[in-house]
C-alpha cells in the first residue's frame, strides 16, 4: 500500500510513522522544502517530534503531486484554516476513488463546515470515500508507540475497515469502527473549545470540581450539537467524544488546554499564540462553534464564554462567574 500524508506537523508525522513502521510506502508532504530535506537527511522531524526516528519507508517531500502519485490512501492532517487551500492545490493529483482519511478536527470559519463537509465541497467525490480518524491521541505518544485507541468513522464501513487494517499495530495502535461521521466530527472539533475552558479554570486556580463540571457540561453541549446534526449522542460517550475530551482537558501535552491555562493566569491571547509553534485549533473553532450554535439554535454556554474570552476580551474570571450564575435548569434539558 502506498499512503500519502498531507501535513508534516506533529500529528501528520506521528500517523505517517504509524503506517511507515508497518512497512507501507509513505509519502509525507509539508509546505517547507527545508523541513522535508531535514527529515530526509536526519530521519526525524526535529521541529515537531524531536528525537523520534522515522523508518526508511517514509519519504518526505514538499511536492504535492509527488506525494499523491499512485496513492492507495490519502491522509489529511492539515489545520482546518489551511485545508481548503491545500485541497485546491492537491485536487488534480488526488487519485480518484481512494479512501481520503481526515485526521483534522475543526469547523471552517464562514461556511461552518465540519471537515467532511469541507472535503466534499472542495473535492466532491470524497463524499463517497471519506473516513474520519479521531479519538484521544497525543501525537508524541503515538509516535513513541505508547498504547493509543482511536475510531475510524465512515458512512461506508468497508472503507473504515480499510483504514482500521492500515493503521492497527498490535498492542500499540488500536482502531474501532463506526458509521457515525457527524458524531465523530462534532466531538473532534468541539472538545478543543471545552479544553480551553478547562485550562482557564486551572489557570485561575480552581480545583478538580470545576474542571470535572466543565468536562461534563461541555460533553452535554457536544451531544446536543451532534444530535441536531444527525449524529448519535452515544458516540459522544465514546472515544471521539468523552475520550478525546478528557485527554484534551487534562493532559499536559494539550495545546488548547495550555492556551486556557495561560489565559487564566492573565496573559493576552496574542502573546500566548505568538510563542507557540503548533496550532491550537480550539481558538479558531471557538468562533465557528459559537456561530454554529446561533445558526442551529442550540444553547452552548461554555462555548459562548470561551468565544467571548477569546474574541471580546472577557476576563476568564468573569466567564466562570457567568457560567456559575446562569439560571438553574434541568440537567438533561
Amino acid at each position: 500500500m502506498r499512503i500519502a500524508v498531507l501535513g508534516s506537523g506533529s500529528w501528520g508525522s506521528a500517523l505517517a510513522k504509524v503506517v511507515s513502521d508497518k512497512g507501507y510506502d509513505v509519502r509525507l508532504w509539508g509546505r517547507r522544502p527545508e523541513l522535508a530535506e531535514a527529515i530526509r537527511t536526519t530521519r526525524e522531524n526535529a521541529a515537531f517530534l524531536k528525537g523520534i526516528r522515522f523508518s526508511d519507508t517514509l519519504s518526505p517531500t514538499a511536492d504535492l503531486s509527488e506525494a499523491l502519485d499512485r496513492a492507495d490512501l490519502v491522509l489529511v492532517a492539515v489545520p482546518t484554516h489551511g485545508l481548503r487551500e491545500v485541497l485546491a492545490r492537491a485536487l488534480p493529483s488526488i487519485p480518484h476513488g481512494v479512501p481520503v482519511v481526515s485526521a483534522t478536527k475543526g469547523i471552517e470559519q464562514g461556511t461552518l463546515f465540519f471537515v467532511d463537509e469541507l472535503l466534499a465541497d472542495a473535492v466532491p467525490w470524497t463524499r463517497d470515500t471519506f473516513v474520519a480518524l479521531s479519538g484521544p491521541s497525543f501525537a508524541r505518544e503515538v509516535a513513541l508507540g505508547q498504547p493509543t485507541v482511536v475510531v475510524a468513522a465512515s458512512r461506508d464501513l468497508k472503507l473504515a475497515k480499510i483504514v482500521q487494517d492500515a493503521f492497527w499495530i498490535d498492542d500499540r495502535f488500536r482502531v474501532y469502527l463506526t458509521d457515525d461521521v457527524p458524531g465523530v466530527e462534532v466531538g473532534g472539533a468541539l472538545k478543543n473549545v471545552i479544553a480551553i475552558a478547562a485550562g482557564a479554570s486551572d489557570g485561575l486556580g480552581f480545583g478538580h470540581n470545576a474542571r470535572a463540571a466543565l468536562i461534563t457540561r461541555g460533553l452535554a453541549e457536544m451531544a446536543k450539537v451532534a444530535n441536531r446534526l444527525g449524529g448519535n449522542p452515544m458516540t459522544l460517550a465514546g472515544l471521539a467524544g468523552m475520550g478525546d475530551l478528557v485527554l484534551t482537558c487534562t493532559g499536559e501535552l494539550s495545546r488548547n488546554r495550555y492556551v486556557g491555562v495561560e489565559l487564566g493566569k492573565g496573559r493576552k491571547l496574542d502573546a500566548i499564540l505568538g510563542e507557540m509553534r503548533q496550532v491550537a485549533e480550539g481558538v479558531r473553532t471557538a468562533k465557528s462553534a459559537w456561530d454554529l450554535s446561533q445558526r442551529l439554535g442550540v444553547p452552548m454556554p461554555i462555548v459562548e464564554q470561551v468565544y467571548r474570552a477569546l474574541y471580546e476580551d472577557l476576563a476568564p474570571i468573569d466567564a466562570m462567574h457567568n457560567l456559575m450564575t446562569r439560571e438553574a435548569g434541568h440537567e438533561l434539558h
